[in-house]
């Protein structure tokens, strides 16, 4: 029986050493979606707050991660690679819209366990996105990865190509943002 014919497989046969080659944990661009789909969903809309966006957001950076399929050598690394495309994507949105949009009518449940009054957890939570939503589009950014995505600031300053002096110095700008915020008094 033949190998199906494909670029990558056609690289494979050529490489001498292609029992070396790195462990691909996805066989297909359809198992990939099916097991991560939920965690980018998830990233998709903490960067755009509306669910119907977030899907079409997550569509566009899936289109471009299918599109590299064959040229993405390192498989470990697709989370990074559609991360960083939904980062592109919705930066690329900001610039062409210049209107505001903050449609929090309905945000996903962070936490598992119940909350003490989940009437004041609800305020609480929607005062906080509002005060995230009106940090400058690249604080807003960091701020998802580091607190919403759970991303380390090294993580971070990889998925965004700057250093990590730069997300230590953009996230403490935008937490002070934060503090100062009125809505949040009461929270204090």
């Amino acid at each position: 029986m033949q190998a199906p014919h494909t670029p990558r497989a056609a690289r494979a046969a050529r490489t001498p050493y292609a029992a070396y080659a790195p462990y691909a944990p996805y066989p297909s661009f359809s198992s990939f979606v099916r097991a991560r789909g939920p965690v980018l969903l998830r990233a998709a809309r903490s960067l755009t707050a509306n669910p119907s966006d977030a899907e079409d957001l997550l569509q566009t950076a899936l289109t471009k991660t299918y599109v590299a399929w064959e040229r993405i050598e390192d498989h470990r690394a697709l989370d990074g690679y559609v991360r960083r495309a939904l980062l592109n994507t919705r930066t690329s949105q900001w610039r062409k819209r210049k209107v505001d949009e903050f449609a929090c009518d309905e945000l996903p449940e962070q936490e598992a366990a119940p909350a003490p009054d989940p009437a004041e957890q609800q305020t609480l939570h929607d005062a906080m996105w509002r005060a995230v939503l009106k940090l400058p589009d690249r604080q807003r950014a960091m701020v998802v990865l580091r607190y919403y995505e759970d991303l380390s600031e090294a993580q971070t300053a990889e998925v965004l190509g700057v250093s990590v002096g730069t997300v230590k110095s953009a996230v403490s700008r935008a937490l002070g943002k934060l503090r100062e915020d009125p809505e949040l008094a009461p929270v204090r």
